[in-house]
């Protein structure tokens, strides 16, 4: 069993014969097996090269499986946990809570996967939005119907091989082991959070769905609860902890926490507008090649970031190959974010573009209120309504039309389903918002060759790319200091930022729950 490195050509990397050859011309091996250990795609210049790392298995070696999956044990009477959220932060704790041998009780404001998909269609046909069942809320979480982007920067933090290989254990591709910049797939994701659901009930745990937490239940500083609203009726439901995973736009949970005088912060987040290319466009651009990313090559990405006047500027949540969604929670709300199923084979790619917003910059009568950075975002999701007609379809600009300051007088086709409507975004988001996105504009443009362009549309406004607030917490115990055995998690609770950092954080979040407990 050998590993090597090596730089090939796409048509030679991407096709299992033409590797081969590749190996017994170039290297002496004939390989009865082998496994992509790593794969990551170089496009700084005009030849396009893709990075491998290889493990070789000759004739009569045993070929091992990629990882030793885990062996979860039953936890039908142990102690049990609330988990409060079934997105990846919620998911993941229950899992950890799992192999440590507790029980974990999540619960969940909206429907299973399946169901969801029945109102996540009733937003893009009849434009209606249920509070409880959206992009944001359900099983899943905000992660279930996106890209399932899975590339993180924050590995200082736990264990990403591990979470990786959960999610193939799970039923996702073994491919995203390897790849530099992994993702599942919106057609993919919903099956495997399915199978996790199944592990967790399957091994003594219990999931509700439609049951949204309304209050904490607290004997003098000690958590022992939750409180919560389900088609039946209220109920109860006691632990011995609560992990608070609920994700970024529960604002219901934030208000009653804020109202209940739960100790918070506000943090900064960044808004702007979703970017919409033509998918070939971006190709053409990225892989420096008239003919775009051709037979062998994934449609291409992009990750951009500038300083404009002392705040960053930059790309998010980039989907290529795929399509703008509206990601609304309740009314009077236009919020847009973007997906991509597994293939990424769709005609458009976009992303978010986004300005960074402090909590300093809201304006002086914001000083020292907690929630004033969620009621800025809450205020620019209702102006885009209000420039929606009142409806789903969302306020959009040609991209040079938006840099120029003019109204756009006809849009370009858009993958954006409840459809788009002619609007200055340039005049009506705020100035530091849109001003900073103009410049960075121009500076892309210059650096990218057509990436300026009226082919392209501004699609307003995406809000949704990060918690408001900060729920605190102990920096060793990472519960709340004023609260015992309430546990803050995720994005929801500001300590995460995608799918593998949230799931990251619910595995620490269970570990630290389950230290408190005295569980090992």
């Amino acid at each position: 069993m050998k590993e090597i490195s090596l730089r090939l050509l796409p048509q030679d990397a991407y096709n299992e014969q033409s590797l081969r050859a590749c190996l017994e011309r170039d290297h002496g091996l004939h390989a009865a097996a082998v496994r992509v250990l790593r794969r990551s795609i170089d496009a700084r210049q005009r030849t396009i090269y893709v990075n491998l790392t290889l493990r070789i298995y000759e004739a009569g070696e045993p070929v091992e499986a990629p990882f030793q999956p885990i062996t979860y044990p039953d936890v039908s009477l142990r102690p049990t946990v609330i988990v409060v959220g079934a997105g990846p932060g919620g998911l993941f704790a229950a899992l950890r809570l799992i192999e440590l041998g507790l029980r974990p009780l999540v619960v969940e404001r909206g429907k299973d996967v399946h169901e969801r998909k029945k109102d996540l269609a009733r937003i893009r046909i009849e434009q209606q939005v249920s509070p409880e069942s959206n992009y944001a809320f359900g099983e899943g979480g905000a992660g279930a119907y996106s890209d399932g982007k899975l590339f993180t920067r924050s590995k200082k933090r736990g264990d990403v091989e591990k979470i990786l290989r959960i999610f193939v254990q799970h039923g996702a591709s073994p491919a995203i082991l390897a790849d530099a910049h992994p993702h599942i797939g919106t057609d993919r994701l919903p099956r495997v959070i399915e199978h996790m659901r199944q592990t967790i009930i399957g091994n003594g745990g219990e999931v509700r769905f439609e049951t949204r937490m309304t209050s904490l239940i607290r004997r003098g500083n000690r958590v022992e609860g939750i409180q919560a609203d389900t088609p039946q009726g209220p109920v109860e439901l006691r632990g011995e902890g609560v992990i608070l995973a609920t994700g970024h736009s529960a604002r219901d949970v934030y208000r009653h926490l804020l109202a209940t005088h739960v100790e918070m912060e506000p943090k900064g987040i960044a808004v702007g507008v979703r970017l919409e290319h033509p998918a070939e466009l971006i190709d053409r651009i990225q892989y420096h090649n008239r003919q775009g990313r051709g037979r062998w090559l994934p449609a291409a990405e992009y990750s951009l970031v500038e300083q404009v006047e002392g705040r960053g500027v930059y790309s998010f949540c980039m989907c290529p190959g795929g399509f703008v969604i509206p990601a609304a929670t309740g009314p009077e709300q236009i919020v847009v974010n973007g997906m991509s199923p597994s293939h990424r084979n769709g005609r458009w790619s976009n992303s978010g573009m986004v300005v960074e917003v402090r909590p300093e910059d809201i304006g002086p009568e914001a000083a020292g209120r907690t929630e004033a950075v969620m009621e800025f975002q809450e205020e620019l999701e209702r102006q885009c309504w209000l420039q929606g007609n009142r409806r789903q379809t969302a306020p959009a600009q040609r991209m040079a039309d938006f840099v120029e300051g003019r109204l756009s007088s006809q849009l370009a086709p858009s993958s954006y389903a409840p459809g788009l409507l002619s609007s200055p975004l340039h005049f009506w988001m705020p100035s530091s918002v849109s001003h900073r996105l103009q410049q960075a504009f121009r500076v892309w443009g210059r650096r990218m060759h057509g990436f300026l362009t009226n082919e392209a549309t501004v699609i307003g406004v995406e809000t949704r790319t990060s918690s408001p607030l900060r729920i605190l917490r102990e920096a060793d115990t990472l519960q709340h200091p004023t609260l015992e055995r309430l546990f803050p998690c995720g994005e929801g609770a500001g300590y995460a930022g995608g799918i593998v950092s949230a799931a990251v954080d619910g595995e620490r979040c269970a570990e630290a729950c389950a230290a408190c407990l005295g569980v090992e």
